[in-house]
């Protein structure tokens, strides 16, 4: 057998690399960035969907839905062929959730059925992980609601619904029960609610066996500082810590967690000293390596806020990343822990950022998109 010469050993070598970046560039294409919006016009694109390239950070246009009122909040089911939607939100005596059908290879997004929200204006919505299960916050009834999903995607009629009547000390946006969010516990066996209205986070057991999974717990609520306003909860990948950012006090605080307890370890703002007042602080997310907590502030500060994660759970601030837009509501960062997306209503622009996984800074990287009055975006790898 003879000997193989330089010439044919580096074609081998140059085919080889060749398929590899083909291979790489192929599983760069299945991510895809699901973006929702305040939008009162169902002529306009409400929904939009893009395909994020995972190696550059660019985002392509895939589809599109209209005939919507105010898809502001979205989720997707554990397999992604399902998009959960609330809509007509902050829209007078209504409320309701929609689902969806996406197809990646038929680049369609297909509306499949509708319910009401069991309150008005749903904030938040959350598949629990045997996609059985949908589950909805809804802010000026404060109320949760739950909602059997079928196989074939649809959301059935309403299993069960609980509303709360009190408030806390503001004057003004604690007169009642405002639930912000509804999240699942790590092993998805607890639903926790934060009550911005009853400085509350609310907690119930979840038995997905159950034709009404939830459960009332001898600790259903853990109380929070006064005029705090917790808005919305994220565990640790550790699963050992949570972390709930509190709008109206501008602050987060953090948990030791344990079989449905939360056990308050640490509070710390969200924002410079020199910002005393007029938080608005949203939304909250931490890397997949669980090294780094990042936190929107609305209003005055447009900006992420960046806190590396020590052992014990506890934060400590690094810096602040403007999201380059006005009003940032929701952001998300995508599986690989490359990439953070952050939507802004006012300006009605969607910033990607790479993320640095040493130091934990973000970088804008390629061109902004533009939605009107976009609000929400959820990332996932199908």
């Amino acid at each position: 057998m003879k000997p193989e010469t330089n010439q044919t050993l580096k074609l081998k070598i140059t085919f080889i690399a060749i398929a590899f970046l083909i291979a790489l560039n192929c599983f760069s294409q299945n991510t895809y960035v699901f973006l929702g919006s305040y939008n009162r016009d169902k002529a306009a694109e409400s929904i939009q969907v893009y395909q994020l390239d995972t190696l550059n950070g660019k985002l392509s246009k895939v589809t599109s839905a209209k005939n919507l009122i105010n898809p502001s909040f979205l989720t997707l089911s554990p397999n992604g062929k399902f998009l959960y939607d609330c809509t007509d939100t902050k829209t007078p005596n209504s409320g309701s959730v929609s689902s969806f059908e996406f197809s990646p290879e038929n680049k369609s997004l297909t509306f499949l059925n509708k319910q009401a929200s069991g309150g008005e204006n749903p904030v938040y919505v959350s598949v629990h992980k045997s996609g059985k299960w949908l589950v909805n916050a809804n802010y000026t009834e404060g109320s949760v609601s739950v909602h059997p999903l079928l196989e074939n995607g649809k959301i059935d009629s309403l299993a069960q619904n609980f509303q709360y009547t009190d408030g806390s000390i503001h004057k003004e946006r604690q007169t009642r029960s405002h639930v912000h969010s509804a999240v699942f516990s790590p092993q998805n066996d607890y639903l926790f609610l934060p009550d911005l209205g009853a400085d509350k986070i609310r907690c119930y057991q979840f038995d997905e066996n159950q034709n009404q999974p939830l459960i009332e717990t001898k600790n259903p609520f853990t109380k929070t500082d006064l005029e705090a306003g917790p808005r919305h909860f994220t565990f640790h990948p550790n699963q050992k810590f949570g972390y709930c950012i509190e709008e109206m006090a501008g602050a987060i605080s953090v948990y030791q967690y344990q079989s449905g307890i939360l056990t308050k370890i640490q509070r710390i703002n969200t924002h410079p000293d020199k910002i005393t007042e007029g938080f608005e602080s949203s939304d909250i997310h931490i890397s997949p390596d669980g090294k780094f907590l990042y936190a929107t502030n609305r209003g005055k500060e447009n900006n992420i806020a960046i806190f590396a994660i020590d052992e014990n759970g506890f934060l400590k601030n690094i810096g602040y990343q403007s999201t380059l837009g006005k009003h940032p509501r929701i952001f998300a960062i995508d599986e690989t822990g490359k990439f953070v997306i952050a939507t802004n209503v006012i300006s009605g622009n969607v910033i990607v950022f790479r993320r640095n996984e040493k130091t934990g800074l973000l970088k804008k990287v390629g061109k902004e998109i533009k939605m009107e009055n976009v609000s929400c975006v959820q990332i996932k790898k199908i």
